[in-house]
């Protein structure tokens, strides 16, 4: 028989990458449901905003999610401040950086890695023996739409993206028959900061583009706002969903994949040149 699936509403809840985008919107509707929040960031100014338009309980902490001894030291400050069972975990920190592999500096792409698939790696294992200890929660992992496809110009973030998705996976079959769970996300175009934080050096494609107008051409494209996402991500995780997809594009670059697994780009491209209809959803 399965286990009954404790809902996380209410509950407490741990997020990463908190101070923008998904994360923080993860974190106002959680915290607007009743649920105590544990953020944290690298970005104390954005975090202390978000800290700011939450109710109810919250710990913030300034952390960079590349170093594993901090995320432990957050693991522990978190065990002391709950003030029930820990119901989530939303590893949810990333960047992003754009080039050719010919051009890639491996600086950067160490960066990316760091953060977008090891800082997941330190947050699942920093609070895993929590939940196992509970025997209840949820290990919620972002993943993206680049970790269903490999797109070029993002060859460090598909790799990161997709080592994920395989890192949640395999910790999914692990946790079978216990009362914890992993969950990947894959969002698709969200409305964030991520290209304007990016490390782009050169306009990969050659066409001479600034960081801002390659960020604004991105947001253009964006079919999804980090609220909306957040109640995708809520949602798909009260369903027990064991993958969400988030927003339309996710579902569409999910379904090129399977149909046309090395085709896939050319079909995309010519769907993302048709003028699309209704426009963004407003945050």
């Amino acid at each position: 028989m399965p286990r009954p699936r404790p809902r996380i509403t209410g509950r407490p809840v741990v997020i990463t990458g908190a101070a923008s985008g998904i994360g923080r919107g993860l974190a106002v509707r959680l915290a607007g449901l009743g649920s105590p929040v544990a953020i944290a960031d690298v970005d104390e100014a954005g975090l202390e905003k978000t800290a700011a338009s939450l109710s109810g309980p919250v710990l913030t902490r300034v952390l960079d999610v590349r170093d594993a001894a901090e995320v432990l030291r957050f693991a522990d400050e978190v065990r002391s401040w709950l003030p029930a069972s820990l119901a989530a975990v939303f590893n949810n920190a990333g960047v992003a950086v754009a080039s050719t592999v010919l051009d890639a500096v491996p600086e950067d792409d160490q960066w990316l890695h760091d953060i977008n698939f090891h800082g997941v790696v330190n947050g699942t294992r920093a609070f895993l023996p929590l939940l196992a200890e509970q025997d209840q929660g949820v290990i919620v992992n972002t993943s993206s739409v680049f970790g269903l496809v490999g797109m070029p110009y993002q060859s460090a973030y598909c790799a990161a993206k997709f080592a994920v998705r395989g890192f949640t996976d395999a910790l999914r079959q692990e946790l079978r028959g216990t009362g914890v769970r992993a969950v990947t996300v894959h969002p698709g175009g969200i409305t964030t900061n991520i290209v304007h934080n990016a490390r782009i050096r050169k306009d990969p494609e050659g066409l001479g583009r600034t960081k801002e107008q390659m960020a604004a051409q991105f947001e253009a494209i964006t079919m999804t706002s980090p609220d909306k996402a957040a109640e995708i991500i809520h949602r798909g995780v009260e369903r027990g969903k064991a993958r969400i997809l988030v927003g339309p594009d996710a579902y569409l670059f999910d379904a090129l994949a399977r149909i046309a697994p090395t085709h896939y780009f050319s079909l995309i491209s010519l769907v993302q040149t048709r003028p699309r209809a209704g426009g963004k959803e407003n945050s």
